[in-house]
């Protein structure tokens, strides 16, 4: 099987119940925490190209509503984009998934079956 990283914050009840999951399921993965270790800006463009904008930002956060206009704007754009969430790991969906390059964000049924 090949590795697993979770890339997540450790606050996020979404996350604790991914890794939970993970555990019950006796899937072996490495952890990696957003706003504690990071995410370099071409990891973030990488994932942006895989997944857009629209599901890997969480424009439904705290950080999203604090936001100015003109950040806002930023999103829409991929090579802002990936700035932005790496000055703002919070605006990061999570969590997400990466094995083998392939990419995944968020914790619902059609993400559970294919870990």
């Amino acid at each position: 099987m090949s590795e697993l990283t979770v890339y997540g914050i450790k606050s996020c009840d979404t996350c604790r119940k991914a890794l939970k999951w993970l555990e019950a399921h006796e899937r072996a993965y490495r952890w990696h925490d957003l706003r504690a270790d990071g995410v370099e800006i071409e990891q973030l463009q990488r994932w942006l190209a895989a997944v857009g904008a629209q599901a890997l930002i969480n424009r439904r956060s705290t950080t999203w509503r604090a936001l100015s206009e003109a950040e806002r704007l930023r999103a829409g754009d991929p090579e802002q984009a990936a700035g932005l969430l790496q000055a703002n790991p919070t605006l990061i969906k999570r969590p997400v998934f990466e094995s083998e390059g392939r990419v995944q964000v968020g914790f619902d049924a059609t993400v559970r079956e294919s870990l």
